[in-house]
């Protein structure tokens, strides 16, 4: 898969952020509550190992922190826009 960067990235998605010193992306999704995100979170996991591309993820109660990169290419690649616009639809919706 080939690097396409994090500044390329921020342009096909939408409320996230590159990360300091990193070729990443990086996003805070807010729920609810605790069963709003872990519902969130499912849905991710669900995809992301159909993708064979995880996220990398911290939550605590209602906040779901997302932080995208793929390890094998060195930085943010289009499975990376693609997983970002999957949890950006799913967490609308």
């Amino acid at each position: 898969m080939q690097k396409i960067g994090a500044q390329a990235a921020l342009k096909s998605v939408s409320g996230w952020q590159a990360v300091d010193d990193r070729d990443a992306i990086r996003k805070v999704f807010e729920f609810a509550d605790f069963n709003e995100a872990w519902g969130f979170m499912s849905r991710v996991a669900v995809k992301a190992e159909a993708m064979d591309h995880h996220p990398e993820w911290f939550n605590v109660w209602n906040k779901v922190d997302v932080t995208l990169a793929t390890h094998d290419a060195g930085g943010v690649t289009a499975l990376d826009v693609e997983l970002a616009g999957f949890m950006d639809k799913i967490a609308v919706g």
